[in-house]
């Protein structure tokens, strides 16, 4: 039986030199004893499994809103398959896997309701007032709204795990400044890798979601060389595919595709920079996780699709726009009468500001509950 000292010793033997071991951790703000079994990014990992604002993400929009249908994939499937994407590039270049795991489970944990549309509308709403931004607000997520122990307020997470959420980069993002996170250092391999995996997986499963939604086709996709490619040899090896097996298999192997190409060239460059210890992995001047020049062309064109195809439909537009609604007029409401905000959000909204309080309230709903609420507030019939 190990225990979490026999844990560290075994990272310290087997992991690569570049990973980031538990036993180098900075610790987490408020001290507090160790588990035996279990090192730090295991708990870090099980603390938010275990969130309230991880739960909340099986109801929270990735692309297409919840009631438009249970097959589409929400930000907890997401975050899922994020998750099995990360943890199988970690295992092959033999970084911390309980880390890379922790991290992709808490990427999104800052997400609005209604994915970016959600987002967008608080940002606007919040500017001059501190702002918005998911990452900071996933940061705030677990250092300070979640409620579960005594001894301190939020999940009481590890450095190197709040660093990454900070440090989280898609196209979507921009890394706020957070004193305590050095943003001239580069993210942790697992951090970087985690980056490419949220890709992988939205490329794809965006990919999945349009094509049952109707709003793309595979005729339509055939433009794109990475689909065309792609399906191309997924015909050649089975004849007379069925047309629905077909895309499942076109779509597994984009995704095997590029995680081959992710490793084999993440791996070269390492090589090629005599990269030996996590110091020279902060200290690189780029993020050294990456596609192929090849693949991150093929990848861009893929992208360009989907933005003018898929997130420029105008199914999609709508719903984004309806859910802008939802938000500036849930979030309005509140600011000029906080009296109708539940009664331990108005305690909240004393002790951290108005707009903060109501920007939490709002942030933290669900697209389900975002709708009950709205509702409760503007349909005359509704009970309250």
């Amino acid at each position: 039986m190990l225990t979490r000292k026999e844990i560290e010793l075994k990272e310290e033997r087997e992991l690569a030199s570049y990973a980031m071991k538990s036993k180098n951790s900075k610790g987490r703000k408020y001290p507090e004893e160790e588990h035996h079994y279990r090192g730090i990014y295991q708990r870090d990992r099980d603390r938010i499994i275990h969130s309230t604002a991880f739960r909340r993400l099986e109801y929270k929009t990735q692309v297409f809103v919840n009631h438009e249908g249970d097959y589409y994939r929400t930000r907890l499937t997401h975050t899922i398959e994020v998750s099995q994407i990360a943890r199988t590039i970690a295992r092959a270049m033999n970084l911390n896997e309980d880390l890379a795991e922790a991290i992709s489970l808490a990427h999104d944990l800052g997400h609005t309701p209604f994915g970016h549309s959600g987002e967008d509308a608080l940002r606007a709403l919040m500017e001059g007032q501190g702002g918005f931004e998911h990452n900071l607000h996933g940061l705030r997520v677990v250092d300070t709204l979640e409620q579960k122990y005594p001894q301190f307020p939020g999940l009481n997470l590890s450095w190197e795990l709040k660093e990454s959420i900070v440090k989280h980069k898609s196209p979507y993002d921009n890394t706020p400044i957070v004193t305590e996170y050095n943003t001239r250092e580069q993210p942790l391999l697992e951090a970087q890798i985690v980056d490419k995996a949220d890709s992988i997986a939205y490329d794809n499963h965006d990919l999945d979601d349009s094509l049952k939604a109707g709003i793309i086709t595979d005729e339509d996709l055939q433009s794109v060389e990475l689909w065309r490619e792609t399906q191309k040899k997924v015909r050649q090896k089975y004849t007379g595919i069925d047309h629905d097996i077909l895309i499942a298999q076109t779509i597994k192997d984009l995704i095997n595709m590029e995680v081959i190409d992710l490793l084999n060239n993440t791996m070269s460059r390492i090589t090629c920079n005599d990269i030996q210890t996590v110091q020279d992995v902060r200290n690189y001047p780029g993020i050294i996780v990456s596609f192929s020049p090849e693949v991150s062309e093929q990848k861009k064109k893929l992208q360009e699709f989907l933005f003018k195809n898929v997130y420029q439909h105008y199914r999609v537009v709508r719903m984004a726009d309806k859910a802008k609604r939802f938000v500036e007029e849930l979030f309005m409401a509140f600011i000029k009468n906080p009296k109708q905000l539940p009664i331990e959000y108005q305690k909240w909204v004393e002790k951290e500001g108005l707009y903060q309080g109501v920007c939490d309230y709002v942030a933290g709903m669900t697209d389900r509950f975002a709708q009950d609420e709205y509702k409760k507030l503007f349909y005359p019939y509704e009970r309250v």
